[in-house]
């Protein structure tokens, strides 16, 4: 016997009705993961907070929380409340690493709260968070939050290594003038000088990168146009290459408001700032910070830190070099030059 043919069916939807309310849950809560990790700025995690009630409780959901990236805390200085504070512990609570880090650097350095800010740091350590170790490294380095007995060589430079093993440029660098001076670590000049020049080659690759994306996003908006925009820097000097600086981490950007603001003023007297414009570490203690070895005006929170603003702005800035430079006008021989490149040297490589 020969059945029938079903007739296809077809779901009718109201005229009113929205399409978007017979998603199901798990859909949504996958495109919202998405979202919720290239987010640009935390208004994109806000706005859809403000839009419906179904997509206010799916994005307070703990697996959209956990896959938020950087920028969607990248809140500025100004508006930081208790929202905020409690967002970021939401964010934390729900297994966030950046958020771990985020909280952990403005409890540590801004609320002063120096024991919770490095377990919320540590939490982030422990999941394999580079910028997190890296911290966690200059801390040990420097005895931050507490005395100059605190100071652990040892500890930190276990730290760089491991954060220089995810590939942080920073902490390649960092390990790099470690092993170079034989600071906390045996000295070994040979492969200090070897992740020195992997970490510009590191960072070779993502301004490389970095730029690649940028020029096909104008060309893809504006057609062939000049870059005439972009900050130039002389930071990868050693490959002979000048691309802009690359951004630093949003809550580098917050601590540095956060140290120049009205906020801050209790915490800055007597206390620096470290020089480098990326860094945003204030000192927790005076002389915490160790100054420029030349001219003695700057100072700054690790060694990493000191050879990237001798690159990028204290290279044309410090009294000493600037005097030999002047000086250079007037004799034709090349002792003045070597004098620079001695100096130079001892910026980039030496103590502070």
């Amino acid at each position: 016997m020969i059945s029938a043919k079903r007739p296809r069916t077809c779901r009718n939807f109201a005229a009113e009705s929205d399409l978007f309310d017979v998603l199901p849950d798990d859909l949504l809560i996958h495109l919202l993961c998405r979202l919720a990790s290239s987010a640009s700025s935390p208004s994109d995690l806000l706005n859809l907070l403000l839009t419906c009630k179904r997509l206010n409780r799916l994005v307070l959901h703990p697996l959209v929380l956990s896959k938020a990236g950087p920028k969607a805390f990248a809140v500025r200085m100004e508006k930081w409340c208790d929202s905020a504070h409690r967002f970021l512990k939401r964010c934390v609570d729900a297994g966030n690493s950046e958020a771990s880090y985020t909280l952990g650097m403005i409890r540590f350095y801004c609320l002063r709260n120096r024991g919770s800010g490095a377990s919320l740091m540590a939490k982030a350590a422990i999941k394999s968070h580079a910028p997190a170790l890296y911290s966690l490294a200059v801390i040990q380095f420097n005895g931050s939050g507490g005395s100059k007995s605190d100071k652990d060589l040892q500890a930190g430079v276990a730290l760089c290594a491991r954060a220089a093993f995810l590939g942080h440029v920073d902490a390649l660098r960092e390990l790099g003038h470690c092993l170079q001076d034989g600071y906390g670590v045996r000295r070994n000049s040979d492969e200090g000088r070897r992740l020195l020049i992997q970490a510009n080659a590191r960072e070779l690759a993502a301004v490389l990168l970095s730029s690649s994306r940028v020029r096909q996003q104008r060309h893809h908006q504006f057609g062939n146009l000049p870059d005439l925009t972009a900050t130039r820097c002389s930071l990868l000097s050693d490959f002979g290459c000048d691309f802009p600086a690359t951004e630093p981490h949003p809550v580098n950007l917050f601590l540095r408001e956060w140290f120049e603001s009205e906020r801050g003023v209790a915490a800055r007297v007597g206390l620096r700032l470290c020089s480098h414009g990326g860094c945003g570490r204030p000192e927790t203690r005076p002389h915490e910070f160790r100054r420029c070895s030349i001219c003695g005006t700057v100072n700054y929170c690790s060694r990493g830190c000191q050879a990237q603003d001798w690159k990028v702005r204290h290279k044309e800035e410090c009294t000493a070099v600037q005097r030999w430079q002047d000086a250079e006008v007037d004799n034709a021989g090349g002792g003045i030059f070597n004098a620079v490149e001695e100096v130079e040297d001892a910026n980039v490589v030496g103590t502070v």
